[in-house]
């Protein structure tokens, strides 16, 4: 899976890139469907903001998250994403679940 990490008026420290590398890669080992991920860091003001896109098989995912402190910013928009990927997954294996259990009519 590809992780494309990017900041709009803010250099990205080694520092940050890991920390948004080790969050995804949670994700990643969760659903391995993941096939990119595009982070991007910006700061307006005092508001530091998050915000992630991910391509999985048939959906995109996307969080934000705005807090005052980067890192913060970070941790939350992981965790929205967290759930959103989990929520898609779960939507996955209910469908399928669903379409096996169905008795099937002979006519």
């Amino acid at each position: 899976m590809q992780i494309s990490i990017s900041g709009h008026q803010l250099e990205i420290t080694e520092a940050l890139h890991n920390r948004v590398s080790e969050k995804v890669e949670k994700i990643v080992r969760r659903f391995d469907h993941l096939t990119n991920t595009n982070v991007v860091l910006h700061v307006e003001k005092s508001r530091h903001i998050a915000e992630a896109t991910v391509s999985t098989k048939g959906a995109m995912i996307h969080a934000t998250s705005t807090a005052d402190d980067m890192y913060t910013a970070i941790d939350s928009m992981v965790h929205k994403l967290d759930r959103q990927v989990i929520k898609h997954k779960e939507k996955l294996t209910d469908h399928h679940r669903n379409h096996n259990s169905t008795p099937r009519h002979s006519g």
